[in-house]
């Protein structure tokens, strides 16, 4: 009996054990099915949740609970501004130059749903829709017009890309073309072409510098010749003014003649200091005093009958 007892003892030990067990068991599927079903959304996130393999929902910013087992979140989808930089795709110009250009694509997703489930890829089927439409629009532009058009090749690209990757939730901001690189030839004929450029605008520089400097020097001259011309001009004025007021001053003293005389004299004094080799000089010196006298006379009675 005894014996008994304690095998019913350990077998009443035995199921509270399991019991136990089973409600732990119970109690941690319990909490592991509750920590599945909350989902928390970060800011500029947006989760894509399904119901036994059916979309259900968009889950935004917040707290949010789920059915656990039968719900799911099948993707997290950012909403912040995304940047591709693709490598570089071969082209051909329109005037037959192959060229090599690396794009960058700023796109932002839009709505999560048809991001999800409208491309399987969205970065590859961004990048080969770049390429060809990279490819379309060079293909109408020579190399020149493709070096000096990068805005208006941006502004067609963001377009044409915005317009296509919209069916996927996708919004394409901005598209630069952030290297052409064109064949080596190409680039050294360039570099020369460049450097021709450059050697005659510096040729046309210095030929307009030398010009200028002709003109400021000749300027420079024709001013210096007419101050000149003006001096000599002013000194002869002055030299005759002189001469005319001597004479005024002389005649309005009424000289007397031994005045004249000694002029006369001063005359002929000039007249020797002279180059001249030859002199004729009167054989009486009164008769140029006479002369000179004569001449004082007839100014003053020119004077003198002149009307008032």
């Amino acid at each position: 009996m005894f014996k008994n007892v304690i095998t019913l003892s350990e077998e009443l030990s035995g199921g509270i054990i399991g019991l136990i067990v089973v409600l732990a068991v119970f109690a941690i599927l319990i909490l592991f099915a509750l920590f599945k079903s909350i989902v928390i959304v970060h800011q500029t996130e947006a989760y894509i949740v399904e119901r036994i393999g059916k979309y259900r929902g968009t889950l935004d910013v917040g707290f949010h609970l789920i059915i656990p087992f039968f719900e799911r979140v099948v993707k997290k989808v950012s909403l912040k501004e995304h940047v591709a930089d693709f490598k570089p795709q071969p082209v051909i110009t329109k005037d037959n130059v192959t060229i090599q250009i690396d794009t960058v694509v700023f796109y932002q997703i839009t709505d999560a749903k048809m991001y999800t489930y409208g491309v399987s890829n969205p970065l590859s089927a961004i990048e080969n829709l770049t390429a060809t439409t990279l490819r379309n629009i060079i293909g109408d532009l020579e190399l020149d017009a493709t070096l000096t058009s990068r805005d208006v090749i941006n502004s067609k690209m963001r377009v044409i890309l915005d317009e296509a990757t919209d069916p996927w939730g996708i919004k394409v901001r901005r598209v630069e073309l952030k290297n052409i690189i064109p064949p080596r030839d190409i680039q050294e004929a360039m570099e020369k072409q460049m450097r021709a450029e450059r050697e005659r605008r510096e040729k046309i520089l210095q030929a307009e510098g030398e010009k200028k400097s002709a003109i400021l020097i000749a300027e420079g001259e024709k001013e210096s010749a007419v101050l000149r011309a003006e001096a000599k001009k002013a000194a002869l004025i002055a030299e005759a003014e002189g001469v005319s007021q001597s004479i005024k001053l002389i005649n309005d003293a009424n000289p007397s003649k031994a005045y004249l005389t000694l002029k006369g004299y001063e005359a002929l004094e000039k007249v020797a200091d002279g180059q001249s080799t030859k002199l004729i000089i009167p054989s009486e010196l009164s008769s140029l005093t006479s002369v000179v006298s004569a001449a004082v006379e007839t100014v003053n009675a020119t004077k003198a009958n002149k009307p008032k």
